[in-house]
């Protein structure tokens, strides 16, 4: 249970065959974060035609970056990305970033968590928090997080294995779901064909100013948080964890299934879902996907939504498993990653995070991405693409790699103080850590210090 290869490269009998890596994709994007998504954009004013070319355009990013990027890295080394990061960089910086790399993980699953737990709000008698809501709403919805967050944890302790089985058992259905809901939501709003949709998107998506607490998204804000909302996966190369495990590169494209049908089509679902609530009734600006998905396709929109948690918190409590656990190699990772889990169901009971995800994935992609940039630069610059798996982990000049990362943040936290939305800050922070490295590099060689 505990060999999931955390520490050495996956040998060839234990790759899966790509067919697996779309589900997994498809399950992982088509899942609870959607639920809270597509309402926020609404929220937000944003407008139809920003909407939709920014979801198109914003998803091909990411998938090229999945596949250009973190791909070739995955194929060559098979390593975590903790395990690549300590031959590359050191144990010391290791520690330092898993520990803000957890605890984000931790935070995101959280707001899984607690998605799920408002589709058990409409069967369980309990209060449901509102937009702004920050603290615990009662006992009972502290209760009803307790047990999502045990479940859900289970199956991320086991491993690899059964956070797959789960997404391929899973992803149909979620996507069945989102589409469902979506189709059940258009008439609700006149819309009966292509006709009716492209006459009346700009009354969905109104274009108008946002809800209090909420930012004005324009194009470049769809554009840049579609791009960048999985950062730390794709530009960050926390997937290598997950693509280490895919026998053919052509894996490297499955994010698409993912981004397609989750971030593109449910997003726009779960949007008309909540333009629904809002046309019914325009006081109520409450965003909780359980009601939502109810009023639209009963019992089966709560347990979409049960589910769709599912398998966003599973892989997600997984990789920061992964990541304490490579702090403690000796230590038990089923231990680990359930310990992970208490402090993931901890963070559920507060919805704050849910409530203001765009925020929150923004800023977590601008904390973790520039990380990858590190690893890009070792790889396809100074070891021109040749891996080393078996290297011992760096034991000196560990101050560049702290240097350039934590310089790339201290240079966008300025704009970020004033008010610049995270997610226009991810590539340009990205972009930062990689070229201070680089020149940092150069300078240490030509001293005579770099090894």
């Amino acid at each position: 249970m505990d060999n999931d290869y955390a520490l050495e490269p996956v040998p060839p009998t234990a790759r899966g065959n790509t067919g697996r890596f779309w589900n997994l994709y498809a399950g992982e994007h088509a899942a609870g974060t959607e639920f809270m998504i597509g309402p926020l954009f609404i929220a937000a004013g944003v407008g139809a035609r920003d909407l939709l070319l920014g979801l198109l355009l914003g998803n091909l990013c990411a998938v090229l970056t999945w596949r250009g990027l973190t791909m070739p890295i995955a194929a060559e080394w098979r390593l975590t990305l903790y395990r690549q990061l300590e031959i590359v960089a050191g144990r010391k910086f290791v520690t330092v970033y898993n520990l803000a790399n957890a605890l984000l993980f931790c935070a995101l699953a959280g707001a899984m968590v607690t998605v799920s737990a408002t589709a058990v709000g409409v069967v369980v008698p309990i209060p449901m928090p509102q937009l702004d809501a920050f603290w615990p709403t009662g006992a009972g919805w502290i209760a009803v997080v307790a047990v999502i967050g045990a479940l859900f944890t289970l199956f991320a302790a086991i491993g690899y294995e059964w956070v797959a089985r789960v997404a391929n058992w899973c992803a149909p259905l979620l996507l069945v779901g989102f589409l469902a809901c979506g189709l059940v939501a258009l008439p609700k709003l006149d819309v009966h064909g292509l006709g009716d949709f492209a006459r009346l998107a700009g009354e969905i998506w109104t274009g108008g100013e946002p809800l209090p607490g909420q930012i004005k998204f324009t194009f470049w804000h769809v554009f840049f948080f579609t791009w960048c909302c999985n950062a730390a996966m794709h530009l960050g190369m926390a997937d290598l964890s997950i693509l280490r495990f895919a026998k053919s590169r052509s894996a490297g494209w499955a994010p698409a299934g993912g981004m397609y049908l989750g971030h593109y089509m449910a997003w726009i679902a779960a949007s008309l879902l909540y333009a629904v609530q809002l046309r019914a009734d325009p006081a109520s600006t409450a965003v909780l996907p359980g009601p939502l998905a109810y009023n639209a396709i009963g019992i089966a929109g709560l347990l979409c939504v049960i589910v769709a948690g599912w398998t966003t918190a599973n892989p997600t409590i997984y990789r920061a498993g992964l990541a304490v656990h490579a702090l403690w190699p000796g230590s038990s990772r089923f231990l680990v990653t359930a310990g992970i889990g208490l402090v993931v169901t901890i963070i559920a009971m507060f919805p704050i995070i849910a409530m203001r995800l765009l925020d929150f994935v923004g800023l977590y992609g601008m904390i973790l991405a520039p990380v990858g940039a590190l690893l890009a630069v070792d790889h396809f610059i100074l070891r021109k693409g040749r891996a080393a798996p078996g290297a011992a982990p760096r034991q000196r000049d560990a101050w560049m790699f702290y240097a350039a990362w934590f310089g790339a943040l201290a240079l966008c936290a300025i704009p970020l103080r004033q008010g610049v939305f995270a997610s226009f800050l991810t590539v340009p922070a990205w972009l930062l850590c990689g070229a201070l490295f680089w020149a940092l590099h150069k300078f240490a060689a030509k001293s005579g210090q770099a090894n």
